[in-house]
């Protein structure tokens, strides 16, 4: 996956392995991927050992975020409106919990940060 570096990788996957363990976890988000031509974002914090299956908040910009899975492989293909890709943020540092950060987007139909 493009988007993600190998510490990223790694992290996610640390976070899945104690999800799939059973371990009770509210990690912060480890990567944010958004759209540059589009109001989509995706804050993830898992990732299953297939490598693929991601998890966190996702943001379609329809005012609807929600938690759940994402395939990297999908998102790969995905693009805008314009034509452009899912980008990483390189500048995000994750400030709480995916909890805290699905509570507030719910709460504004959006993710803010």
């Amino acid at each position: 996956m493009t988007f993600i570096t190998r510490q990223q990788r790694t992290q996610m996957l640390t976070n899945g392995a104690a999800r799939a363990r059973g371990q009770a976890i509210d990690p912060y988000p480890v990567v944010k991927l958004y759209t540059l031509d589009a109001p989509a974002c995706w804050l993830l914090t898992e990732l299953d050992a297939d490598g693929d299956r991601a998890y966190g908040l996702t943001d379609a910009g329809t005012g609807f975020p929600e938690l759940g899975h994402v395939s990297l492989a999908a998102l790969e293909g995905v693009r805008g409106p314009k034509g452009m890709r899912i980008v990483a943020d390189p500048h995000f540092r994750a400030r709480q919990p995916l909890s805290a950060y699905a509570a507030d987007a719910q709460r504004d139909g959006a993710i803010n940060d």
